[in-house]
């Protein structure tokens, strides 16, 4: 059964925003374990680079490598789950399902591509090669796909 929509305007940015932030949390827990498993498969350790963007745009220094990895993790959930934000966003202009999802992977996989350079945090993933590109991509894509899937079903669609 479809939920009938709000009537009023600021009843549906509310839930788009309550159900972009929950998409968002669940596309962060999906990219974490695709790229936890990527990881393992890889033999390489995690990205310090959400705490370094922190660092760079806030001033925030971790005293040791105990507090870089907490404000690594915090970062990586928290702007992955605000980035569900963008989510809701297409919602209320009227974009939904995979088109929505797809449009959204492209913003975030385009922040990034403008952000971290920006930063001084690297260059453009394709860059550092074809592979390097294709995980980066595949991990956004585990997170657009999620956090889209998530914020449908909340939607009731």
């Amino acid at each position: 059964m479809r939920s009938q929509p709000p009537a009023r305007p600021t009843d549906r940015v509310a839930l788009a925003v309550g159900r972009g932030l929950l998409a968002g949390l669940a596309g962060t827990a999906a990219m974490t374990v695709s790229s936890t498993v990527e990881m393992k498969i890889n033999d390489r350790g995690a990205s310090s680079t959400p705490a370094q963007a922190v660092a760079e745009v806030t001033g925030v220094r971790p005293a040791d490598d105990t507090a870089q990895q907490r404000l690594n993790t915090l970062a990586h959930w928290g702007y992955g789950t605000a980035w569900g934000l963008g989510r809701g966003a297409l919602d209320l202009v009227g974009q939904r399902g995979p088109l929505a999802s797809l449009l959204h992977l492209a913003a975030v996989l385009g922040a990034e591509q403008v952000m971290m350079p920006a930063l001084g945090l690297g260059s453009p993933t394709p860059r550092y090669g074809t592979s390097a590109a294709a995980t980066d991509a595949w991990h956004h894509l585990v997170y657009a796909a999620a956090t889209g899937l998530t914020y449908d079903a909340l939607a009731g669609r």
